[in-house]
């Protein structure tokens, strides 16, 4: 029987898990929980509970894989498989994750930050095509992302590769959580999104829709903002504008930089679907030189939450490689 891989993909709200194929295809899934109380005391421990009760559901031992493979937030230390600094976790000093997983089941363990796992998932399995050269960017409450470049997840002197997020783009920007001004993250996040619409609105004079539920003090969405470009509202179009110039300029700079052959872009945002993806590509071409431009697509992530789990088991897969 073929070895089977284990791909968990650690959130602040719940950890999922999933049964893979040595080609990536998912055979069981599950989510449980994540109880970050007691500082995240539990939250291993009750991971190792987890799988070793599906285990037993399936009538599955340790030998029946060659590897597991986790996503998790946090500043990561693959060398010596500890985890610091993921707040929303309750993780607020250096985490054991290697050690007490390798002991209760004696399978290699490997785990990288959640964004760069999403990307080895767009890369293997989706947007990517596997290509060699693949950067994923994340819209979401924040703007996350991941760098593989000829075959290699870059991580970074400091862990703080692929922070996307943080390209400044606008040096008299707002101001960012991370103590900087301008960054990316600040304008294409689905909360910059919406400050930007609040401050745009303040200029704007013309009928919207968007502008009158702004005016009125309504509850205002990423996802409203979009929509109600899609239905040409001028002042919508406005906002969209100019977040897909700051990403396309961004992206712009990435292309120049790596030349991947694809910048896959995901999260809750990219739910807008080609409509994004084509003013992206409008401003993105306006940014790259020619070598770039032709050999550099812009592509809407296919894989949604499964891009966790599937990148996680990716990390197992090396085991599996050198068993070979």
């Amino acid at each position: 029987m073929s070895k089977k891989l284990i791909g968990i993909d650690l959130g602040g709200t719940t950890a999922k898990f999933a049964i893979l194929t040595e080609s990536g295809d998912i055979q069981q899934k599950w989510s449980i929980p994540t109880n970050i109380e007691d500082e995240g005391s539990h939250i291993v421990p009750d991971i190792i509970a987890s799988i070793k009760h599906r285990l037993g559901l399936y009538g599955m031992t340790p030998s029946d894989f060659v590897g597991i493979g986790m996503g998790t937030p946090g500043t990561v230390d693959k060398e010596n498989g500890t985890v610091i600094g993921a707040y929303n976790l309750n993780w607020k000093t250096l985490q054991e994750i290697r050690k007490p997983i390798e002991e209760a089941f004696g399978i290699p363990f490997d785990l990288d930050n959640d964004a760069n796992v999403a990307a080895l998932g767009e890369r293997w399995k989706g947007a990517g095509n596997n290509s060699p050269d693949v950067t994923l960017i994340t819209l979401g409450t924040g703007v996350g992302g991941g760098i593989i470049a000829e075959g290699h997840l870059l991580h970074g002197a400091a862990g703080a590769a692929g922070e996307i997020g943080h390209i400044t783009v606008d040096p008299t920007g707002f101001d960012c959580t991370c103590g900087k001004r301008g960054c990316l993250e600040t304008i294409t996040s689905a909360t910059g999104i919406v400050r930007l619409a609040r401050e745009m609105s303040e200029e704007f004079s013309g009928e919207s829709e968007l502008k009158n539920m702004i005016d009125d003090g309504q509850m205002v969405t990423s996802k409203d903002v979009f929509d109600l470009a899609k239905t040409e509202d001028d002042f919508a179009l406005l906002v969209v504008d100019k977040v897909c110039f700051y990403l396309g300029l961004a992206c712009g700079n990435i292309g120049n930089m790596l030349n991947p052959s694809d910048i896959v872009i995901g999260g809750g945002v990219s739910a807008a679907g080609e409509f994004l993806i084509e003013k992206v590509q409008h401003y993105f071409e306006e940014f790259t030189f020619p070598q770039v431009t032709n050999s550099t697509s812009i592509k809407l992530a296919e894989l949604g939450n499964a891009a966790g789990v599937i990148g996680a088991a990716s990390l197992a897969l090396k085991f599996s490689e050198n068993n070979k």
